[in-house]
């Protein structure tokens, strides 16, 4: 008898399958849950699900846009890499003003007063709306400086400057998907959140190769048709989400009488967003100057280290999730008068985040030159490239706890803490680091790498001492 068949067919196994389908399904039909009740670990795993994967499909845009532009060259992407860390600065605003977003909302929802996380979801768009006008003009009529003050040679700017305006001009679509999914995250719809990414990934994979190499009726546009897609991908995922918001698909339904500006609640949102905003932009404009240290080494090494910085945002983005899921569970609980409760989410989804990027960070460490061979065949960008890989992973165990235990900062709207932790881990070490490892030291990028991977260990560490003390309980919203 065939034991291993056997073992399949035992009614345990069945019953482990049947439950575990159930949870499954659960999680992805879209349904309001109470997750202040019942089991915790239940509770994470159904936020978890569509969260994961939601972060999964937003690490797909940067992952399809450097496959399809490897095939234009390494300044290509080049290119592609040095406006990334420009867009960073715009990721940083996108996530701080979420953070104050989904804290709002949660901890709203978890008092049910749905009028009041009504009201913090419009100021959220209002804001949004307003600076991603700023942006977008201020960015796209300074692509080229912009690329030439990260280093970029002038084939780079010449070539990229195009891609790099049409990104920064629709910086639009960037803020609101990301806002809007933080207000979803916040209500505990989830789902809705997945819906929106998934739809405008396809969107992006499916015009990203006709419009760099002009298929069919398409125009050969190059680097710039990446930018494109992906602009065109995320606005009309931003319109399912507005479509959502207005009508039953969330248990924050705006209708016309909602619209308003409320001051005092755009007040409070900018209150506790701003400094999320500027712990973001601490944490991302390190990795603009750690590229532009990288940049002093050539196309290559940029290029190498903009596909390993990739892979790396292919895997921790779905951990992300997981931590978007603590962000959740520790609003909604402080809302409803649970604290113990939204401290044990916070610690059962770290513990379910460190097995997930360990594992990850076995395949990277032992096998990153197949993974870096995905997206280019130049030997001397997939040595910087699997290098960069290798490095990165032995910081993932604690990265993995780290970012965990700061989204529950951000979920208490405890913005305060993680800022400061950022500024030590990142423009106090990991920043002056880089140089000394990099050029003083002379190990080139490859100090970069060591020096990214001991900023996560201490963000880990620092992050662990201070949630443990419990300050972050006591803040009010």
């Amino acid at each position: 008898m065939n034991t291993k068949s056997t073992a399949i067919r035992s009614p345990r196994f069945m019953a482990l399958a049947r439950a575990l389908g159930n949870l499954v399904a659960d999680a992805m039909s879209g349904r309001a849950h109470d997750y202040t009740v019942g089991s915790i670990g239940r509770a994470v795993v159904l936020l978890a699900i569509p969260m994961v994967l939601e972060m999964s499909m937003e690490s797909v845009f940067v992952v399809v846009d450097t496959f399809f532009v490897a095939r234009l060259g390494a300044e290509a992407v080049t290119a592609l890499g040095l406006t990334e860390a420009v867009l960073t600065l715009l990721y940083a605003t996108a996530l701080g003003l979420g953070a104050g977003a989904t804290a709002l909302v949660a901890r709203r929802v978890g008092e049910h007063d749905l009028s009041g996380a009504r009201t913090a979801a419009v100021q959220t768009i209002w804001v949004g709306v307003v600076l991603a006008a700023v942006i977008g003009v201020l960015g796209a009529s300074n692509a080229e400086p912009l690329l030439a003050f990260m280093g970029a040679g002038a084939g780079v700017v010449e070539d990229g400057s195009r891609y790099t305006a049409v990104m920064l001009g629709g910086s639009a679509t960037i803020l609101l998907i990301f806002l809007l999914n933080a207000v979803f995250r916040g209500a505990g719809n989830a789902v809705v959140a997945m819906r929106a990414l998934w739809i405008a990934n396809a969107v992006n994979i499916a015009l990203d190769p006709c419009l760099i190499f002009g298929l069919g009726p398409f125009p050969e546009l190059g680097v710039t048709g990446a930018a494109v897609a992906t602009n065109i991908g995320r606005g009309i995922g931003v319109l399912y989400q507005l479509y959502c918001l207005s009508g039953p698909e969330t248990r924050i339904a705006i209708g016309l009488r909602d619209l308003r500006l409320r001051l005092k609640v755009m007040l409070r949102l900018l209150r506790v967003s701003v400094p999320g905003v500027f712990q973001y932009t601490v944490a991302m404009s390190s990795y603009l100057f750690l590229m532009r240290i990288v940049a002093t080494y050539g196309s290559t090494a940029v290029a190498g280290f903009t596909i390993g910085i990739r892979i790396f945002a292919f895997t921790f983005l779905p951990a992300w999730g997981l931590a978007n899921a603590a962000a959740t569970l520790v609003g909604q609980n402080l809302g409803a008068g649970e604290p113990e409760r939204a401290e044990a989410s916070a610690w059962i989804a770290a513990r379910y985040n460190a097995a997930f990027l360990g594992s990850v960070a076995l395949l990277c460490i032992v096998a990153p030159r197949p993974l870096v061979s995905i997206f280019t065949g130049d030997p001397a960008v997939i040595a910087y490239g699997v290098d960069c890989l290798r490095f990165l992973s032995y910081g993932y165990g604690f990265y993995a706890v780290g970012m965990v235990l700061t989204q529950a900062f951000n979920g208490a709207g405890d913005t305060d803490t993680p800022t400061w932790i950022n500024l030590i881990c990142f423009w106090l070490l990991q920043i002056p680091l880089a140089y000394v490892l990099a050029v003083a030291l002379g190990y080139g990028p490859r100090g970069v790498y060591v020096t990214i991977a001991l900023a996560d260990t201490l963000v880990a560490v620092i992050a662990f001492v201070m949630f443990r003390r419990g300050r972050w309980k006591l803040r009010a919203l």
